[in-house]
């Protein structure tokens, strides 16, 4: 039988697919690692599937959702929850701001800007910045309680903490793995010091850390409401006092309002990060 042009019996026109698995392939082990203990957890912890699809179950769940209409749509009431919304948007966006200067202050030390840089500080930052941002924001919001008091001060501080831990390791990172033409362009013209950031490495990244502190802020808006129930103002605070005296319907009011909210600053990034590229 005669072959086709271009083509053999050891040299076939098609290919066969990579084996799923094979020994030598460190991805194929640590996607084993992964599954090995996605199901230990699953058989470790009592998951009672049974009791949870109950009809008994779903009937009390029912129940419990329906207390929720009407929501509380009174004038007082909605002007209160409108100014909750107000003062966690601005938890937000305050604290967004001050970790967004304090990772990029956290940055510079923490990163390597160049392949002779020795960068003596570089560990010091980057523990510092674990440190920052392995504390929950709620640990953060009831430790600063103390000195702060209730309100959302202690709210904002919070989110400032946590997120500059977050925003700093990011950072970090985009300006050592920027690329370092213009940067060694300007190293050999004798050009050193603060003038190489300012000049070749932030005009490359400053797109890609606007990027990462408005998807953030996305974060702070819903981090920030939940802060609320520690104290620490906004509207989680009026949601936790209304759940706590049962008063649903005036929850669901609170619940719409995070939604509205959220949604609205979700939309906002986008068209903003959108505007960017």
């Amino acid at each position: 039988m005669r072959q086709r042009h271009g083509t053999s019996a050891a040299n076939p026109p098609w290919k066969l697919p990579p084996p799923l698995f094979n020994a030598r392939c460190k991805a194929c082990w640590a996607t084993a690692a992964a599954l090995v203990l996605v199901v230990a957890s699953f058989v470790s912890l009592d998951l009672q599937w049974a009791a949870f699809f109950s009809l008994e179950a779903l009937d009390r769940m029912g129940r419990f959702i329906g207390e929720f209409f009407p929501p509380d749509f009174s004038l007082p009431f909605v002007r209160r929850v409108a100014w909750s919304a107000v003062e966690t948007l601005a938890m937000s966006a305050l604290g967004t701001l001050l970790a967004a200067l304090a990772g990029l202050a956290l940055a510079l030390p923490a990163s390597r800007h160049h392949e002779g840089d020795r960068a003596r500080l570089r560990g010091a930052a980057r523990l510092l910045l674990n440190a920052l941002r392995a504390i929950p924001e709620l640990v953060w919001a009831a430790l600063l309680l103390i000195a702060a008091g209730l309100g959302p001060f202690a709210g904002t501080l919070a989110l400032a903490l946590h997120t500059s831990g977050v925003l700093g390791r990011l950072f970090a990172e985009a300006m050592e793995n920027a690329p370092r033409d213009a940067a060694t362009a300007l190293r050999t013209q004798g050009v050193h010091g603060w003038r190489v950031l300012a000049y070749a490495t932030l005009p490359q990244v400053l797109p890609q850390l606007l990027s990462y502190t408005l998807y953030r802020w996305e974060n702070n808006i819903r981090a920030a409401a939940v802060l609320g129930v520690v104290g620490a103002g906004g509207l989680g605070q009026l949601l936790a006092f209304h759940m706590g005296l049962f008063h649903m319907n005036k929850t669901a009011t609170v619940l719409i309002a995070m939604l509205g909210l959220v949604a609205l600053v979700d939309g906002l990034s986008f068209a903003m990060r959108r505007g960017m590229r």
